[in-house]
């Protein structure tokens, strides 16, 4: 095992509560570039977790308690400086075709099941940690994660090309979805399609000459003047709509695991996605400013996590190399 991935060893509290050894050394002249890093993510996370709860057919705001919950639970134990918590495709699309079939149409029993999903995450990472399970990572290939990633790509980019061309879309699997879309291209919104790809280009524009800068936030601000003073809802263009402000209610979900068949094998497949997807990101982080990563800490930063971002009524969340 690396020094970067090597279990620390001081004693005490320290060893469980991570900030408590960084917060000693840290210094007032960071604080301006931390909050500028804090507000770079969020303006890549804000339109990015959006998308994420939509994709795993829950209400947008639930992304952004994902974020805001999450990423405090991590903070308090997880061991990466760097590591950005949040929802992620992987896992919104594995909570999108396995709770549809448990909630048998119920948009609320939805939610909950989603949110007691992640309360069971955080449960298997205690256990986890406890019995030393973070071992077996290492029998993870990065070929695999690779191969997952680029059938969690295709299925996304299949779920979201009929919104970028206006049409109703439908199926159940990627070649079932495909063979839906290919049959209505025929009724295109020209209209919808135009914006769509205007703003892709924005998008791939500005990575290219504004690498670095929240360009994604720059599209989304130009995306809402645009629909505001050329009244594109009017003209058939769809909107996200009214997201509810303030902050969510920190209770937890109403259903019990016995309530919910097969919550186990949800919990246990969001964990190793989260886990998996997490240490890789923040081994990459370790390497490179130089630190010590202890991946059985981890699996108490991510069950944090997860029952923070569940109190808020998320879903699971992971960690990723948002940079």
């Amino acid at each position: 095992m690396s020094d970067s991935t090597r279990v620390g060893s001081e004693p005490g509290w320290s060893s469980y509560l991570p900030p408590l050894r960084w917060l000693a050394e840290y210094r007032a002249e960071w604080l301006p570039h931390d909050a500028v890093a804090g507000v770079t993510l969020a303006a890549y996370a804000i339109p990015v977790s959006l998308a994420y709860a939509t994709l795993a057919g829950l209400p947008p705001q639930v992304g952004i308690y994902g974020y805001l919950l999450g990423g405090l639970g991590y903070a308090l134990l997880g061991s990466s400086r760097q590591l950005a918590i949040g929802p992620t495709s992987a896992i919104s699309l594995m909570v999108a075709a396995t709770v549809a079939g448990m909630a048998e149409g119920d948009a609320q029993r939805y939610a909950q099941i989603a949110s007691l999903a992640a309360f069971t995450v955080a449960a298997l990472c205690l256990i986890s940690w406890a019995l030393r399970l973070s071992a077996l990572v290492k029998l993870i290939s990065d070929s695999i994660l690779v191969g997952f990633k680029a059938g969690a790509g295709l299925t996304i980019a299949m779920t979201q090309l009929p919104s970028l061309f206006g049409v109703a879309g439908g199926g159940h699997n990627f070649f079932d979805r495909a063979y839906l879309f290919a049959g209505q291209l025929g009724h295109t919104h020209a209209l919808v399609l135009a914006v769509g790809v205007v703003a892709i280009v924005l998008l791939v524009l500005g990575q290219r000459f504004l690498p670095g800068r929240p360009v994604a936030l720059g599209v989304v601000v130009l995306a809402i003047a645009a629909a505001t003073l050329f009244g594109l809802p009017a003209l058939g263009v769809p909107i996200t709509g009214e997201i509810p402000s303030g902050l969510p209610s920190l209770a937890g979900p109403a259903l019990r695991l016995r309530d919910v068949e097969g919550i186990i094998p949800l919990a246990a497949g969001c964990l190793l996605l989260a886990y998996i997807e997490g240490v890789s990101a923040a081994r990459a982080f370790a390497d490179k400013h130089g630190y010590a990563l202890d991946p059985r800490q981890e699996l108490l930063g991510v069950g944090a996590a997860q029952l923070a971002a569940a109190r808020g009524h998320g879903d699971p969340v992971a960690g990723g190399r948002w940079q």
